[in-house]
């Protein structure tokens, strides 16, 4: 794993990237978080403020002075920043194009100037929109299903040209469904299995969309970090690569619901009582999503190390505990 580099973290306060920023920081790695707080929190990042190897910069991708800055003397680049939810690129595309597109840009543009050799950035299972097959092999897609897919399909098409172009190395990690410790529970566009956590801890009934059967590959974050951290000195077959990150196991929503109940049943009794209510499909889900991980192997020598009902557990102690 990298030790004693000079790494910036955009998107550091996120969920993601609050896990990723605690990890290098464990490898004695310097670590710059750029954020804007428009997701992210300060509270995710707060326990870091003490360490003088960490700096935060208050800042936003769509200024390109700002990206500049934030780049100078860095080893490598984990690209987090990006303005997630499927609902919410539909309810306002404008915004979520200019975060995750011109700011993409503008940190890849900022990396390559600097000479940076190596841009690792936070890709989506969205990008394979309405595929039929299963499992997702990288090199297929289907018809995009959202704004927020097209901006992360937008992303994988400027970093394999850019890696064409400006020799920069340039590594698409393919979330599935990450969760796990620092995700937010609250809002509108909250992930389903913090807000499930959050609802069931008040008694309330939680909300599944659609008839409870589509599946999903649910990532626990640790996972998606150990990844992160494989990627900046694995050994390239091409100076930009697309790669799956997930369990290569999936779980319909019906069934997750139940897993989160059961696991906070042991911790109140009341919530074994509570069944999820049903309401119509969400424009622009996708039905199902399983993912191939032969490319992780093989090129990052990733292995899943928690799955699914593993990564619930330590997911609802974490809730309960904070």
């Amino acid at each position: 794993m990298i030790e004693n580099k000079n790494i910036l973290v955009t998107g550091g306060a996120g969920f993601i990237g609050s896990n990723l920023c605690e990890a290098l920081l464990a490898n004695n790695n310097y670590v710059t978080c750029l954020d804007n707080f428009s997701t992210g929190h300060r509270e995710n990042i707060e326990r870091f403020f003490s360490n003088p190897r960490f700096k935060l910069i208050e800042g936003d991708i769509r200024d390109f002075a700002t990206c500049e800055q934030a780049v100078e003397g860095k080893d490598f680049i984990y690209h987090e920043a990006a303005l997630g939810s499927v609902p919410r690129s539909i309810a306002d595309p404008i915004t979520t194009t200019q975060v995750n597109i011109l700011g993409f840009v503008n940190m890849l543009t900022a990396a390559k100037n600097a000479k940076v050799k190596r841009f690792i950035y936070a890709s989506s299972s969205s990008t394979y929109g309405d595929a039929q097959y299963s499992p997702k092999v990288e090199d297929k897609k289907g018809n995009l299903l959202s704004p927020y897919a097209v901006t992360k399909h937008a992303n994988d098409l400027f970093a394999k040209n850019f890696a064409q172009l400006y020799d920069i190395e340039a590594i698409g990690l393919c979330y599935f469904n990450v969760f796990g410790p620092h995700q937010d529970p609250n809002g509108a566009y909250a992930a389903v299995i913090p807000k499930f956590i959050n609802l069931l801890k008040k008694h309330e009934q939680p909300t599944i969309y659609g008839d409870g059967k589509q599946s999903r590959d649910f990532t626990f974050v640790q996972n998606v970090v150990n990844a992160n951290l494989l990627a900046a000195e694995a050994v390239l077959e091409n100076k930009h690569e697309h790669i799956n990150i997930a369990c290569n196991e999936s779980i319909d929503l019906t069934s997750l619901t139940q897993c989160i109940i059961d696991s906070l049943s042991k911790k109140d009794a009341e919530i074994a009582k509570i069944k999820p209510l049903y309401a119509d499909a969400r424009l622009g889900d996708i039905k199902d999503s399983l993912a191939s991980i032969e490319k992780a192997k093989r090129i990052l020598h990733y292995e899943p190390k928690i799955f699914v009902k593993e990564g619930i557990e330590l997911t609802t102690d974490w809730y309960f505990n904070k």
